[in-house]
């Protein structure tokens, strides 16, 4: 068996918490520590700190709700509209070559999160799934969040 070691991860495990993380983020200073992009009036964009790709954002409700049927047509909108100025961000920083948008409701669907309904935001690159993906079941991140943190702060604010 090969092993790759993630000491990084550890933080992550040692700081789980019982409650909600997305409830949690609000009550937080925006900041590289909470990947807190930008805060609407209903919703708050966050970069996933576990991404699928670099630049994977999350644009979540800030009301605790299960589902999208669960919220108000206000918050829905300005989901939809902080996704779509998420992908402009994203293109005008990353350049991708396309976007996964969606969001999944339940745990049974995939939600990490099951009981807090959010929008993933996740820019594709043509041939961005490689050996690594395949065979190792391992994704190889080229920047730090932080850096991504800082650079799509930055571009927030500007576009």
């Amino acid at each position: 068996m090969k092993r790759l070691w993630a000491p990084w991860r550890m933080k992550f495990v040692e700081t789980k918490t019982a409650g909600c993380v997305f409830c949690d983020v609000q009550k937080e200073a925006d900041g590289p520590d909470d990947l807190v992009i930008f805060r609407g009036k209903r919703c708050f964009v966050i970069l996933n700190r576990f991404p699928y790709t670099t630049g994977h954002m999350l644009v979540v409700a800030n009301e605790h709700r299960n589902s999208l049927e669960d919220l108000e047509a206000e918050t829905r909108a300005e989901m939809m509209e902080l996704a779509t100025r998420g992908m402009g961000v994203l293109r005008s920083v990353y350049h991708p070559d396309a976007f996964n948008v969606g969001a999944n409701i339940g745990e049974a669907a995939g939600a990490g999160v099951a009981g807090h309904v959010h929008i993933h935001v996740v820019p594709r690159w043509t041939g961005d799934t490689n050996f690594m993906m395949t065979l190792a079941e391992t994704k190889v991140m080229p920047e730090a969040l932080e850096d991504t943190y800082a650079r799509l702060r930055l571009a927030w604010d500007s576009c």
